[in-house]
């Protein structure tokens, strides 16, 4: 029973059959129409990893990058979308990965266009080189609201949208992401003797503030090519000492994506599920593999329900034999 609906998993099982919708989808759309919350068990999920290197020019963004890829796919896996003057084919003696060549305009669109190329591609990883351009690059967003007429308090709000959309594009790809930032020196005011003096207080990297935060690791690389994490979910790297990334770092940060609950795991527990509110649950607790489970826990569920009435047949017949 939903608390405070008063209307049971029976109830609204007769409702979606008479709108016509298959029990999961209506059950699933029932909870999100009046924000059900549900407690389920923390679980570790495999990961794909979103990863950002962020350095300045000359501290080998480009390399470590393909260093790193080549620890967590075979180079023929490996794209990089090139927004950095053919940059990517300098290091075509590495192996043969894939280059996407990406001019200007440098859109949000363009930028989302190019990676689903290479999801459909089939690659493993992508790099995105850089993805500054996208936020400071010709036909970027700040070229755009720079160029917009009006408040420009309102502009933002126009285009805000297109930048998130190309955010949630690499957080939500099927890819191992790897995206380059570069960096700028950063300043802040300080007050000496009643004056406000600008002070560097190290580099900065240039894209919308608060994007490293959207990343499971960021590594900062310096101009002699070490790279310290500034932030690292995984716990692999963080205050370790500065390191030359290799593909050794790769395979790390691919072990550690690989120790979550797999496909073939959910698909197992579906196999092994005893009723249809653990179906349900499945389902639920695991929508990124909903499209490929729901048929399974579809045909789960209809045999199940074949078992309950063999069941009472089989019962009943029983009865009808003990009584002659």
């Amino acid at each position: 029973m939903y608390d405070g609906l008063k209307k049971s998993t029976e109830e609204i099982v007769r409702e979606g059959s008479l709108n016509g919708l298959p029990f999961f989808d209506y059950e699933y759309s029932f909870q999100l129409k009046y924000n059900i919350m549900e407690l389920k068990k923390a679980m570790r999920k495999q990961a794909k990893i979103k990863l950002a290197l962020q350095g300045c020019s000359g501290s080998g963004k480009t390399y470590s990058s393909l260093l790193l890829a080549s620890g967590m796919a075979d180079y023929s896996k490996i794209a990089v979308i090139d927004t950095e003057n053919h940059s990517a084919d300098l290091y075509a003696h590495l192996g043969d990965y894939n280059v996407l060549q990406l001019s200007k305009p440098f859109s949000p669109e363009r930028y989302i266009e190019a990676i689903s190329t290479c999801e459909k591609a089939g690659m493993e990883v992508v790099i995105i080189d850089s993805i500054t351009h996208e936020w400071d690059g010709s036909g970027g967003i700040l070229d755009v609201h720079g160029n917009m007429v009006g408040n420009s308090f309102t502009n933002w709000s126009k285009i805000t949208p297109r930048h998130n959309a190309f955010v949630q594009k690499i957080l939500q790809s099927d890819c191992h992401i790897i995206s380059t930032i570069r960096t700028k020196t950063d300043y802040t005011l300080t007050d000496k003797n009643g004056k406000m003096v600008p002070e560097k207080v190290g580099l900065k990297g240039i894209q919308r503030d608060g994007i490293d935060f959207e990343f499971t690791i960021v590594f900062d690389l310096d101009i002699k090519h070490n790279a310290v994490a500034s932030k690292d979910r995984t716990g692999l790297f963080m205050d370790k000492p500065a390191n030359v990334i290799t593909p050794k770092t790769g395979e790390r940060i691919l072990n550690w994506c690989m120790a979550g609950t797999t496909l073939e795991d959910v698909i197992k527990m579906v196999q092994q599920s005893t009723d249809v509110t653990e179906l349900r649950n499945l389902l639920i607790q695991y929508p990124e593999y909903r499209q490929k489970i729901e048929p399974l826990a579809i045909a789960r569920k209809e045999e199940l329900n074949a078992q309950i009435i063999n069941t009472n047949k089989i019962s009943g017949n029983g009865i009808d034999q003990s009584t002659k």
